[in-house]
């Protein structure tokens, strides 16, 4: 008996010996790790271009490395910019795949699936963009299916209530979610825009006969361009586009969307602004609202593109304004998260981003805290705008924040929708294929200088607007912003409609919706 005890104890001492042993750090493992080689430069094959009689341009990237096709429709003048009530664009895109004059939605969705594909379209601020991806060998299926969506929509009425239901749903959720509603509020008060997806009450104002004259007036050959990335030669795009868009009339009408002009006096960017960092204060009261979103938005002059006559180019500010955004705020490791995060825990994540037009680029920095500290967010966000503006980037810290940028484009082109997503910016800001494959080197030669440069001239200014519970942070609020005017507004009494954001008020002093 004692010899099996004594053999038992052997064996779990020789078990935890040679498990410790693995626990402890040999000399090697403690040495720094082999520093990054060189990072390595993305080539994209040449873009082929080629139009059709109606007006329709054709733009192909062939890759053959896998048997995937990505296409991507472009439609330049179908974009949310350019549409009379908030959500038209949206909604009329939406639908495309709700029906044809031949298949309805169920079918158009079982038939994509049995190819293994997939269809969709959406509309953003500048354009409507329908896609599909399919395996090269049902390409031609995938396209009949596409071209139909595109070439013979019914916006039947069944479909288009159905899809305001479904989307009113979703609005009236979101509206109910701090992040999502400071978002809503940024668009109106801040941007002067609308957004995209449209409201409640601006979806509800939406007819058949609204869609159908976007449609008509919008999805026009002369302002679209057709993309094809993957496993697919020039000749066989160029017949798939004319076998199934070619018939696609062409308008009377010349369809040129304006691009905006600089001066050839431009001073460029080297401005420094004069702005304190905070330019208003708005709060929306949500009264027991779990959790408080602190948004930092700035609407800044430049935008993605730079034209002169018709020659676009990218504008100076576009490469500082991108390493500037991802050392503020894109990713883990940036300041805002390392601040409001890693070090304070008042947050699940802190980010920024930048949303270009053509003339305009809007810069979000937001976090989601307890309402108890939203009053130390806005202020530590309010900290890290100033200090990006006054303060050189140490090369420890923008090198990596540049390899990020860099190592995220290059992830982006390894997929086919990836490398069509970045065709479809190039040809939305009518901008050189050059771009593309200069991308990664203007990255890396921004220097500290333009960052700080940048972030002087154009974030400062900006709009602090918090969505929480108000009660719970406001004395808070006025003590750290002492100077600062703070204006409050009811979420009750919203109105995402109006550039004031206050409903109407009726005789008896009670709020009503602007109709």
């Amino acid at each position: 008996m004692k010899s099996k005890i004594f053999k038992i104890v052997e064996n779990i001492a020789a078990f935890l010996i040679l498990n410790f042993a693995v626990l402890i750090p040999c000399a090697k493992a403690q040495e720094p790790p082999p520093a990054p080689s060189a990072p390595r430069m993305v080539t994209i094959p040449a873009i082929q271009n080629s139009e059709l009689p109606n007006g329709l341009k054709i733009a192909v990237v062939e890759r053959k490395n896998v048997p995937l096709v990505t296409v991507s429709l472009l439609l330049n003048n179908a974009g949310a910019d350019s549409e009379e009530k908030d959500g038209l664009a949206n909604t009329t895109a939406s639908l495309l795949t709700k029906g044809t004059k031949t298949r309805t939605a169920t079918q158009i969705a079982e038939q994509i699936e049995f190819l293994g594909g997939n269809i969709g379209a959406r509309a953003n601020w500048n354009s409507t963009v329908v896609n599909i991806n399919v395996t090269s060998d049902k390409l031609e299926q995938a396209v009949t299916i596409m071209s139909d969506v595109v070439l013979n929509p019914t916006f039947a009425p069944k479909e288009i209530e159905l899809f305001k239901t479904q989307t009113n749903d979703e609005l009236n959720v979101s509206l109910k979610q701090p992040g999502s509603l400071a978002s809503f509020v940024a668009s109106r008060y801040t941007f002067g825009e609308h957004n995209a997806i449209g409201t409640p009450e601006s979806l509800k104002s939406i007819t058949q006969a609204d869609i159908t004259k976007f449609y008509r007036e919008s999805y026009k050959p002369e302002s679209a361009v057709l993309i094809f990335a993957g496993d697919i030669s020039s000749e066989k795009a160029n017949a798939l586009a004319k076998k199934f868009f070619g018939t696609w009339k062409k308008t009377s009408q010349k369809l040129v969307k304006e691009v905006p002009q600089i001066p050839d006096d431009s001073k460029g960017m080297i401005v420094i602004s004069n702005l304190p960092i905070i330019q208003r204060i708005l709060v929306i009261d949500l009264p027991n609202s779990g959790q408080a979103a602190v948004t930092y938005a700035k609407k800044l002059s430049e935008g993605r593109v730079s034209c002169k006559g018709n020659k676009c180019a990218t504008d100076e500010t576009f490469y500082p304004s991108a390493v500037a955004n991802t050392v503020l705020g894109g990713g883990y490791s940036a300041r805002l998260n390392s601040e409001i995060r890693i070090k304070r825990g008042l947050s699940y994540g802190a980010s920024s981003n930048l949303a270009s037009r053509s003339s305009q680029t809007n810069l979000l920095a937001r976090a989601q805290t307890k309402n108890v500290s939203a009053a130390e967010v806005a202020e530590l966000v309010a900290a890290e705008i100033g200090k990006l503006g006054s303060t050189n980037v140490e090369t420890t810290e923008l090198t990596p924040r540049q390899l990020t940028l860099t190592g995220a484009f290059g992830n982006s082109l390894e997929t086919t929708d990836g490398l069509a997503a970045k065709l479809v910016e190039l040809y939305t800001f009518g901008l050189s294929a050059d771009e593309l494959n200069s991308y990664m080197t203007s990255v890396r030669n921004v220097s500290a200088e333009q960052v700080k440069n940048f972030a002087s001239a154009n974030l400062n200014g900006g709009d602090i607007i918090i969505v929480g519970d108000a009660k719970t942070f406001m004395d808070d609020l006025k003590k750290r912003f002492p100077t600062q005017k703070i204006e409050v507004i009811a979420a009750s009494d919203l109105d995402l409609n109006r550039n004031d954001l206050r409903k109407t008020k009726m005789p008896d002093g009670k709020s009503k919706p602007k109709s």
